[in-house]
């Protein structure tokens, strides 16, 4: 279990109280179905779903086998609806309130031990079925991927201690659910629903070759590296990946001090293969905007979009656009209506791809009047789009040409596929696509401070710029409140990973399915990861995991 979850949480059980006493403050479903009446404050295991009118004890699941591509799902019998069991936490809180900052507080246990606890984020679950709610359904594992907050509790859990918790036999899983709300400060209900079950793990047969560390074979970019490092920590990590505890990872590069020390291959991935790490094109696009700076074509990232466009052309128009800068673009700081990270959001990236002009789009958007540009961040991809937009109406022979001349061609990438917009103007928002070593270069790049092989490509202030802490990400835009402490810089993100009772600072890009790019702060190191674990709940964190728990331990002193 975490102690950075453990000091955030204010545990304030509150006993003696019989919730069925308690005055409610919204009306919730009432309990119809015999199961549900016979099973308050159970919690029921099945596999498939079963609609709850066609379920019965008899469908209870009490083992279960993890495998690939199988199904875990639970079914919650409450007596009251969540809104009501807040109420009871904060009797003077007002229902929006209530559903606002209040959830399911989660805890996990494997064989009686708690290896888990979670405060589930307020924004899970829509503020009618916390109000209404007395029964409901979360698939936990979903080989048809079903979209639910469930799937990525459960990931969150085995990432978090589950995984190395749930070793080759029998093990009993318990799952506890209990309200929380956060106000001054955190505090936890009674348990409202509990089970457990029987889960067994079978043992897989690895090939040891998928084991073996992958031999380095010479590269006219790189020198191999002869520095020491924990191979049997990189032995054990490539049996996680063989075993699938790591799924869908396709390579592993690490240079330390500018020479090749890692590098590794799986799932048929190879050195020469192109890897789709979809927004960790994004940071190219920091780079490309840089170098025009730096050049001239561009005055300065304090820029404003009014002039590069009549904004007055465009769609809801007002002066607070007119403000807004080349900077705030590439801090996530815009203060367009627009939110990656919310599913609602207007200028949500979802609601751009099908339209026929993205920077039309974009710059339709209207603007929201909670957000401060250049104080409130708020993932955009919509604003990533202008500034290629920007950089392609301004750079010499347009964006792409610009790249390849100014940047790729430098660094020796030939081998590169861009994603276009619907203009065929290169993609700056993601889907640039390159080797894995090409990708290093990319990161080496940044930590020799602007310079390949001697020559300046950049200029070293906007690399620290880039790197630095532009934006504080807010809380609610994280996986898990108050434990993962983040950073934005241009384009690029900063975390610091513990590892070897110490912190390590990294920036670094980042795309859908785990795709990174690391680049260390205070250490000569970059660390390159890719992935096809395309919109799972378990890609980034597992990242991490590989991180914090095998590379930074198996390479540093």
């Amino acid at each position: 279990m975490r102690k950075e979850l453990i000091t955030t949480i204010i545990l304030f059980f509150i006993s003696h109280i019989s919730y069925s006493q308690s005055p409610t403050i919204v009306k919730s479903d009432s309990i119809t179905y015999p199961v549900h009446r016979n099973n308050i404050g159970k919690i029921a295991y099945m596999e498939k779903p079963i609609a709850i009118e066609n379920f019965s004890e008899k469908d209870f699941l009490s083992v279960y086998e993890l495998k690939e591509n199988s199904d875990l799902n639970i079914r919650v019998f409450m007596e009251n609806s969540l809104t009501n069991y807040l109420h009871r936490l904060s009797p003077t809180s007002t229902v929006e309130e209530l559903t606002s900052n209040g959830n399911y507080h989660f805890t996990f246990f494997i064989n009686n031990k708690i290896i888990y606890q979670e405060n589930l984020n307020p924004g899970a679950g829509s503020a009618e079925s916390k109000n209404t709610r007395t029964v409901f359904r979360v698939p936990l594992i979903s080989s048809t991927n079903e979209d639910s907050w469930g799937r990525f509790l459960w990931n969150r859990f085995m990432m978090r201690g589950g995984e190395d918790a749930l070793s080759v036999g029998q093990h009993i899983l318990t799952v506890e659910i209990r309200p929380y709300i956060k106000l001054d400060s955190v505090v936890i209900g009674d348990i409202i629903a509990k089970g457990s079950l029987t889960i067994n793990i079978p043992e897989k047969v690895i090939d040891k070759n998928l084991i073996t560390i992958q031999s380095i074979y010479k590269s006219d970019d790189w020198k191999i590296s002869t520095a020491p490092y924990d191979q049997l920590l990189i032995e054990n990590l490539n049996r996680k990946i063989a075993e699938k505890k790591f799924k869908n990872i396709t390579s592993i590069v690490v240079i330390k001090n500018g020479e090749l020390l890692i590098e590794e291959y799986f799932n048929g991935a190879t050195r020469d293969s192109v890897h789709d790490t979809r927004s960790v094109g994004k940071s190219f696009c920091s780079a490309i905007m840089g170098i025009a700076i730096k050049e001239g074509y561009i005055k300065g990232e304090n820029q404003t979009l009014r002039e590069f466009y009549n904004l007055k052309n465009f769609k809801n128009y007002t002066q607070k656009k007119d403000s807004i800068t080349l900077k705030n673009l590439l801090t996530m700081s815009s203060g367009f209506e627009g939110s990656d990270m919310n599913e609602s959001s207007p200028g949500n990236e979802e609601n751009m791809y099908p339209t026929d002009n993205w920077v039309e789009f974009t710059l339709n958007l209207p603007m929201d009047k909670s957000k401060v540009s250049g104080k409130d961040w708020d993932y955009f991809t919509a604003g990533v789009v202008i500034l290629g937009d920007v950089l392609d109406k301004s750079v010499p022979g347009g964006l792409e040409k610009y790249s390849a001349e100014k940047l790729f061609k430098p660094l020796g990438i030939t081998n590169y596929e861009w994603q276009y917009t619907p203009q065929k103007v290169a993609n700056t928002a993601g889907g640039l696509k390159m080797s894995s070593l090409d990708y290093a270069k990319f990161g080496q790049l940044y930590v020799s401070k602007g310079k390949w092989k001697g020559k300046e490509i950049m200029n070293s202030d906007w690399v620290e710029k880039s790197l630095s802490r532009q934006m504080t990400i807010p809380e609610t835009q994280l996986a898990i409140p108050a434990i993962d402490n983040e950073f934005y810089g241009y384009l690029f993100w900063i975390k610091t990973y513990r590892a070897k009772n110490k912190n390590y600072e990294v920036s670094y890009s980042s795309g859908n399915g785990g795709n990174k790019i690391f680049i260390f702060k205070d250490e000569p190191i970059v660390i390159v990861i890719t992935s096809t674990a395309f919109n799972t709940p378990y890609a980034h964190q597992q990242t991490d995991k590989i991180m914090a728990d095998y590379l930074i331990p198996a390479i540093v002193k």
